[in-house]
């Protein structure tokens, strides 16, 4: 049995676990940062980083190593609804476009970022077992070359996504649940030009999506009602094809274009989970996950990893009790995302609007500010109570 001691281990190393030890190492904190992948490697993602995402990258002094890798900016978002269109900016003055990185290049820059603040990084590294004593998270257990090893910490940070071996340990209280609304799928195509725009098309009972990311290809994403995903499923390729001649100006551009990968896709529930506890953390999906309608899910990762940091060095420190400190951060991300998690949950139903919204959505049609509006909501810019006092 071996131990060693760090004020913070964080279980999970993409875009909630590397910047949330990034940003602790940063402030002093002794970190070790564990994940039982290699990098770089891909993970089922939107990866659409939307203005304010872009905007953590630029203060952690990160964005220009993404602008380094031919990433297009993403500085318009089309929002095409059959009868009428919105098109708008997503972001600020001082955040103005958004950027799409495959994975592969986003999180090895956040892993590097993290090992470069003085993490200890620890890849392959399989968590078998929570260390737990008197009812409090002490640390990880891992067997290594035959031996069983023990690392100790005064927190464990649970980064590990939704299905969080830290979250099933522990079992935090889940709150405002819903079900799996959506069954999306993508694919990756080449010569599908987009002209620093993401595209969105909403039909019935049908909603895809498409925008630029890196190596000249785009992210073409589409679904249907979770109601049909045991009937698709089995051939989920054919229907993602299908459903995209419903909007037939984009079936033409994608027939002018080529397929390279294959359609993934998947299905994924809502939730609150309370994200703290003696001796441990959730950010990130294993906290908070809404549905990838509005692909927030990056962005929302980082938020959460500044506030958990934040929360952790404040109660590390002494400047709050540990308890308070994360108290903190458990109002201020559910704060964050109450408006949007109501919204998204609503979108990915796929039900049409109601007569009061299609109704807010042809005003908005009539400036350039309302569509600027609308786009700022669905990138997370602005909280959707603004878009709605304008319905009175």
């Amino acid at each position: 049995m071996t131990d060693t001691d760090f004020d913070v281990i964080v279980i999970g190393a993409r875009c909630a676990g590397s910047p949330t030890a990034m940003l602790l190492a940063r402030q002093g904190c002794r970190v070790l940062l564990v994940d039982r992948a290699s990098f770089p490697s891909d993970t089922l993602s939107t990866h659409l980083l939307h203005p304010p995402g872009v905007s953590a990258l630029r203060r952690w002094g990160l964005l220009d190593e993404v602008i380094a890798t031919g990433c297009p900016a993403i500085d318009t978002y089309r929002f095409d609804f059959g009868d009428f269109t919105l098109s708008g900016s997503p972001g600020t003055t001082g955040s103005p476009v958004a950027f799409a990185p495959r994975r592969t290049v986003l999180d090895q820059i956040l892993l590097s970022a993290a090992g470069q603040a003085g993490v200890d990084v620890r890849l392959g590294f399989n968590v078998t077992e929570i260390a737990v004593e008197d009812g409090r998270v002490v640390g990880v257990r891992s067997q290594r070359d035959g031996r069983l090893v023990t690392e100790r910490a005064a927190i464990v940070v649970g980064a590990d996504g939704l299905r969080s071996t830290l979250a099933s340990v522990v079992r935090p209280h889940a709150y405002q649940e819903k079900p799996r609304l959506l069954a999306g799928y993508y694919s990756y195509w080449h010569g599908l030009g987009m002209s620093g725009r993401f595209e969105t098309y909403v039909r019935p009972e049908r909603a895809f999506a498409a925008w630029p990311t890196n190596d000249e290809l785009t992210v073409v994403i589409g679904g249907w009602p979770f109601a049909e995903f045991e009937t698709n499923r089995t051939d989920a390729e054919r229907h993602y094809l299908a459903m995209f001649d419903l909007a037939p100006d984009f079936a033409e551009r994608l027939r002018s274009a080529r397929r390279v990968s294959r359609v993934v896709g998947t299905a994924v529930p809502n939730y609150f989970r309370t994200p703290y506890g003696p001796g441990w953390a959730l950010v990130g999906d294993a906290g908070y996950n809404k549905d990838f309608i509005t692909a927030q899910g990056m962005q929302d990762a980082f938020r959460d990893a500044e506030l958990c940091a934040t929360a952790i060095v404040d109660g590390l420190g002494g400047r709050q009790s540990m308890p308070a400190a994360m108290a903190g951060y458990h109002t201020a991300r559910d704060l964050a995302v109450a408006g949007i998690y109501e919204l998204t949950t609503e979108l990915a139903t796929l039900e049409p609007p109601s007569p009061q919204m299609q109704k807010l959505l042809l005003s908005l049609h009539e400036s350039r500010a309302g569509m600027d509006l609308f786009a700022r909501v669905n990138a997370g810019a602005t909280p959707p109570h603004e878009l709605f006092s304008l319905a009175g």
